[in-house]
């Protein structure tokens, strides 16, 4: 596995991952490729905001991906302390964060990249470090950074990594959900870095992995291709595939997740479905309206879903659980008034994550 410096650290070329695990099966590895191509989805998926969160698909007794007490640190630099999580299989597992929260090292570590300072990691029931042939065969991973020789064609990429597994997935298929169908006999060096962000998680895929590690697949990504990629990954999870997903995008992570882990400073901060964080972030949920007429605030605060009343101006702002939109309109009701302007909390996974970790992320990944 080759390793190059960096003035901000380590920077892993995981492309020899594989050309070497190909080599030894009697291909020849190429010297400088450098591309991630492991899968292990531990996510999380939702249907859409603040409604029902799906359950993972697959009843299983055995977690996909288990993380106990992890920690990582660069001297005197600690990147990752004492982070433990489990996914499901079938799940997708988000990890958000901002730069230099421990997410990319988290996932290093737990595809084997990286060996962990501490702690205890399993795919599947197996040790990343001393299962690595094992796990190399149903992992497959798309890291932030790689890069192929200029001279190679699209083509003969997928090719080579395709030549790696005994089951291969339908590279046409994986291509053309991708938009890299008419790049095949493109050089690598003419791609652009949407096109090769896309490149690597077709490899990422290709080996129809029991477990992929996506780590920020759609930047870089025009919206349309962006929607294109989250369609790819929702037909891999129905097929079973457990997915870790790392990104910056809110939307993504809303769209796609079953859970996710919001991580700051190397810890995590919280982890829950992205309604269940919505939730936390704003103390339940949330119901704003005008009044037909002035009424005592414990008309409200008497009902058992409701656990504070606010006024905004001439408006209402009543924040509780349980039922409670219901709730207020049959007690308003009762009292002969009417709610008017009514309007739910529309809060967001991006609100939430600014109320837990205190940072802001703009679209395109970079903290504020």
């Amino acid at each position: 596995m080759g390793i190059t410096q960096s003035a901000a650290g380590r920077r892993i070329d995981v492309g020899t991952w594989r050309l070497k695990e190909g080599a030894s099966r009697g291909g020849q590895a190429l010297n400088g490729a450098a591309n991630t191509s492991v899968r292990a989805v531990a996510t999380i998926s939702k249907q859409g905001r603040a409604v029902d969160v799906r359950a993972p698909r697959r009843a299983v007794s055995r977690p996909a991906v288990e993380i106990a007490h992890l920690r990582k640190t660069y001297g005197a630099l600690v990147a990752v302390d004492d982070v433990s999580f489990s996914v499901a299989q079938g799940e997708i597992f988000g990890i958000l964060g901002p730069n230099g929260a421990g997410k990319t090292t988290t996932v290093e570590c737990a595809i084997g990249l990286r060996a962990p300072d501490a702690g205890t990691i399993r795919l599947l029931g197996l040790d990343p470090q001393a299962d690595r042939d094992q796990v190399h065969g149903f992992v497959g991973v798309q890291l932030q950074a790689s890069a192929f020789p200029a001279k190679l064609r699209v083509g003969e990429i997928l090719d080579m990594y395709r030549s790696f597994y005994r089951q291969p997935a339908d590279v046409t298929h994986l291509i053309e959900a991708l938009g890299l169908a008419g790049k095949r006999r493109d050089y690598y060096r003419s791609l652009s870095g949407g096109q090769r962000q896309r490149l690597s998680v077709a490899l990422a895929l290709i080996g129809g992995p029991k477990i992929a590690v996506l780590d920020e697949m759609t930047t870089g990504l025009d919206p349309q291709a962006r929607r294109d990629a989250w369609e790819l990954i929702e037909g891999v999870r129905d097929r079973g595939v457990t997915i870790v997903l790392v990104t910056h995008f809110m939307e993504e992570a809303e769209r796609l997740c079953d859970r996710v882990a919001l991580f700051d400073s190397g810890h995590i901060v919280a982890l829950d479905t992205p309604a269940g964080l919505t939730a936390k972030a704003r103390g339940g949920k949330t119901v704003r309206f005008l009044p037909s007429a002035p009424f005592d605030d414990r008309l409200l605060t008497g009902l058992p879903e409701v656990t504070q009343v606010e006024r905004e101006g001439q408006h209402v702002v009543v924040t509780g659980t349980g039922e409670l939109v219901n709730a207020v309109i049959l007690a308003l009701h009762a009292a002969g008034l009417q709610a008017w302007d009514v309007q739910l909390d529309t809060s967001t996974l991006e609100d939430a994550f600014v109320r837990l970790t205190g940072t802001h992320l703009h679209e395109e990944g970079e903290q504020s």
